[in-house]
């Protein structure tokens, strides 16, 4: 069971530190600038046999985490910006693991979702650059969790939440 765990989190759960300051917030920008990158080069080599490896039992193969991070990541930057332009927003949860079994997510080519990843990083990274302390305190509400977060908080999590299938890929390929 531990092992399972260990495989599911890589680099742990996320937790949000107690206070989110500037410095943390530009260390997160600075992740999300860097992260398609990341993606694009740890997947430049591999085949498509090598797109089609599970990286747990039972879990998705680096094709759909790859598609995966696009589908999500897509689903940040439109949070983003409803929680700039709206009073506490009620964000919409999707079914990523309905997602990832769609056609696209378990076939198509990596490169379209990285392409998206890195369309999509660095707009949202633009506009984060541009933002006030102020602007991460603002709030949206996730009915899942059936509470409130900061956009501080949804940038940590982004960040987190691209190091942590990184992490997932790299340990697949080893």
């Amino acid at each position: 069971m531990q092992e399972l765990e260990k495989l599911k989190y890589p680099i742990g759960k996320y937790i949000p530190p107690v206070k989110i300051d500037d410095e943390q917030i530009q260390l997160w920008i600075e992740d999300l600038a860097n992260f398609p990158q990341e993606i694009a080069t740890i997947t430049s080599s591999l085949s498509d046999a090598d797109l089609e490896i599970p990286y747990r039992p039972d879990g998705w193969t680096v094709r759909q985490v790859v598609h995966h991070l696009a589908d999500s990541h897509i689903n940040a930057y439109t949070r983003v910006h409803l929680t700039l332009t709206e009073e506490c927003p009620t964000i919409r949860p999707y079914f990523e693991d309905k997602w990832a079994e769609l056609p696209d997510g378990k076939t198509g080519n990596i490169h379209l979702s990285i392409a998206i990843l890195k369309a999509i990083h660095e707009r949202l990274v633009f506009l984060l650059r541009t933002l006030n302390a102020n602007d991460f305190e603002r709030t949206y509400f996730h009915p899942e969790a059936k509470k409130e977060f900061t956009l501080g908080y949804l940038l940590g999590n982004y960040a987190w939440h691209g190091k942590h299938h990184l992490a997932h890929i790299k340990s697949t390929i080893k």
